[in-house]
C-alpha cells in the first residue's frame, strides 16, 4: 500500500512505480483536463498554418507550425509516460500538472510572435515552465526510490534541465542559426528517454499509454472538425460558393471520420511490448498528432481559396489537405496497421490509399471530396478484408 504523511490540508504519498500489469488502469480526470488544455496550442498552431499556407508561404509556414507542435507534443508526452509510471494524484502531483497546464497556455499565447514576428521569447517561456516542473517531478520520484530506479530517474532531471539551459539560449543566437540549432536541441530532447532508460524501464502501462495516445488522438481530429466547421459557416455568411463549400466539408468529413476508424482497428497495446517498440511507436505520433491537427487546417486553407480569401491556386489547397492526410496513413501503416494484416491484400490496402489521395491534389476545388471518397472506400474494402474467415492461406497478425 501507498505510504501517506499529512501535510497541512492535503496529502503527500510517497512517489512510487505502479505496476505495468495493474487492472483497470484509465485515464484520470486530471489527464483529460491536461489534454484539452494543451489542444488549445494546437489550434493557435494551426490558425497560424492556415494563415501562412493561405499567404503561399509555404515553407516559413510549414516550418513554424512543425517547431510549435514538436514543443507541445514533446511536452505531453513526457507527462503522459510519466504519469503512467508514477501519478500518485496527491497535491504536489496535481499542483505539477496545474503548473504544466499554465506553461502551455503561455506557449500558446505566444504561438503568434512566434509565427508572424520571429520572436519566440515567449512560446520558450511557456515551454521552459512546462519541462521545469516535469523536472520537479522526476526529482521527486529520485528522492520516494533507489538503485537503478532513482538513478533513471536523476538522469531524467538532469537531461531536462540541460536542455532547457539549451532553448533559452535559442533566443540569444542569431535569427538565421536558430532553425539549426532547433534541430540540435529537438535531438537532444527526443535522446533524454533512451539514455535515462537504457538499464531501469519505467514501469508504464501498456493499455493506459494506449488509451492516452489514442484520447489524444480524438480530441485532435475533433479540433480539426471544429476548425473546419468554424471555417465553413463563416464562408457561408459572405459568400455563395454553397456546392464548392459542401464538397469541402464533406470531404473534410469522410477524411476525419476515416482517420479514426483507421487509428483504432488494431489494439496498440499489443505492439507495446519493450522499450524499442515503445520510443518508436511514441515518437512515431509526432506525425500521426501534427498531420491529424493540419488536416483540419488544410480544410481551412481549401474553404478560403474558394472563398478568394486564399492567395494560392486550388491544386495547392487541395494539397493543404491531401499531403497531411497522406502522412497521417503512412505513418499509421508503417507504425501499427501493417503488423496486424494477414495477407499482401490487407498489407498493400493503406500504401495504395495513400498514392491514390495524393493523386486527388489535382482535381483542384474537388480533391477534398474525392480524397474523403477515396478515404471511405479504403475503411470499406480493409473492413471486408478483415472480416475473412481465418485459412491456411492467410497469415495470422505479425507483431514483430
Amino acid at each position: 500500500m501507498t505510504e501517506k504523511t499529512t501535510v497541512g490540508s492535503g496529502l503527500l504519498r510517497r512517489m512510487t512505480s505502479r505496476s505495468p500489469d495493474e487492472g483497470h488502469r484509465a485515464a484520470t480526470p486530471l489527464e483529460l483536463f491536461f489534454d484539452l488544455c494543451f489542444v488549445v496550442a494546437v489550434a493557435q498552431a494551426g490558425v497560424r498554418l492556415v494563415h501562412a499556407v493561405a499567404e503561399g508561404h509555404f515553407a516559413s509556414g510549414v516550418a513554424g507550425y512543425f517547431f510549435v507542435f514538436f514543443a507541445i507534443w514533446w511536452a505531453w508526452m513526457n507527462f503522459t509516460w510519466f504519469a503512467s509510471a508514477y501519478d500518485n494524484d496527491d497535491v504536489f502531483y496535481r499542483v505539477a500538472v496545474l503548473v504544466q497546464i499554465a506553461g502551455v497556455l503561455v506557449l500558446a499565447a505566444g504561438v503568434p510572435r512566434a509565427f508572424d514576428h520571429g520572436n519566440w521569447a515567449v512560446a520558450i517561456a511557456g515551454y521552459v515552465v512546462m519541462r521545469l516542473s516535469m523536472t520537479c517531478q522526476w526529482l521527486r520520484a529520485a528522492r520516494h526510490n533507489s538503485g537503478a530506479e532513482r538513478s533513471m530517474a536523476l538522469t531524467y532531471a538532469a537531461g531536462l534541465t540541460v536542455v532547457q539551459l539549451g532553448w533559452l539560449a535559442l533566443l540569444l543566437v542569431p535569427a538565421d542559426a536558430r532553425p539549426y540549432l532547433f534541430v540540435v536541441l529537438a535531438l537532444a530532447e527526443l535522446s533524454v528517454p533512451p539514455l535515462a532508460e537504457r538499464r531501469y524501464r519505467s514501469s508504464w502501462h501498456p493499455h493506459h499509454i494506449a488509451e492516452r495516445y489514442g484520447l489524444f488522438t480524438i480530441i485532435v481530429l475533433g479540433e480539426s472538425l471544429t476548425a473546419a466547421t468554424i471555417a465553413v459557416q463563416n464562408a457561408l455568411d459572405e459568400h455563395d460558393e454553397l456546392g464548392e463549400l459542401l464538397s469541402i466539408a464533406g470531404g473534410g468529413l469522410l477524411i476525419v471520420f476515416a482517420a479514426w476508424w483507421i487509428y483504432f482497428a488494431n489494439p496498440a497495446q499489443e505492439r507495446l511490448t519493450s522499450m524499442k517498440r515503445a520510443l518508436q511507436w511514441g515518437y512515431g505520433h509526432l506525425f500521426i498528432l501534427g498531420s491529424a491537427a493540419a488536416i483540419g487546417a488544410g480544410i481551412e486553407v481549401a474553404v478560403e481559396q474558394v472563398t478568394g480569401k486564399a492567395h494560392i491556386s486550388a491544386v495547392a489547397a487541395t494539397a493543404a489537405v491531401t499531403i497531411p492526410t497522406a502522412l497521417y496513413l503512412l505513418t499509421g501503416w508503417y507504425l501499427q496497421a501493417r503488423h496486424f494484416k494477414r495477407d499482401a491484400a490487407e498489407l498493400a490496402l493503406m500504401p495504395v490509399t495513400v498514392f491514390v489521395v495524393l493523386a486527388c491534389t489535382f482535381l483542384g476545388t474537388w480533391g477534398v471530396l474525392a480524397a474523403g471518397l477515396v478515404m471511405a472506400l479504403s475503411v470499406t474494402i480493409g473492413t471486408l478484408l478483415s472480416a475473412r474467415p481465418e485459412s491456411d492461406t492467410l497469415r495470422k497478425p505479425h507483431l514483430t
